[in-house]
């Protein structure tokens, strides 16, 4: 029969990761947001993003463009993506947005599909909405030079 001794000890370890977690969601709701003319505040902790604003400049080779429109009720699951009714292969003439990159029609091996590779299908999981925000965690990152401006 075996013991429970060795359980016990990641049981401890999941719930102390648990609560370290629950304190920083915590203690991030509690950070005061600088806020520019153009964002605003709802409800405590969330943000208000514009409807459409300009491209911001990319800070680095190979970053992924960031949102300049807000986003709010779109709608990305397995069985459907929002994005792709404006910046799909065949309404991105209609509509003006930016069309989906070429890279994002490859698998992994390097092979060119049909349709978005179900890699690059969820599109917020590398772009996001673009907002002026301060900064929770101060950094001193500097973009590369001729990015950014």
């Amino acid at each position: 029969m075996k013991s429970n001794v060795l359980n016990k000890p990641l049981s401890l370890c999941g719930a102390l990761l648990s609560l370290v977690i629950a304190s920083f969601a915590f203690a991030a709701s509690d950070v005061d947001l600088q806020q520019s003319p153009e964002v605003s505040a709802t409800v405590e902790g969330q943000i208000k993003m514009p409807k459409q604003q300009e491209r911001m400049a990319l800070n680095y080779v190979n970053q992924p463009p960031m949102i300049p429109h807000s986003i709010d009720g779109y709608q990305v699951t397995k069985n459907t993506n929002r994005c792709l009714q404006c910046h799909g292969v065949e309404s991105y003439r209609t509509t003006g947005a930016p069309r989906i990159s070429p890279t994002h029609f490859m698998d992994s091996d390097g092979k060119v599909l049909g349709e978005v590779a179900p890699r690059r299908y969820f599109c917020l999981q590398c772009h996001v909405p673009q907002t002026d925000a301060a900064p929770i965690i101060g950094n001193d990152f500097k973009p590369m030079p001729g990015f950014g401006q």
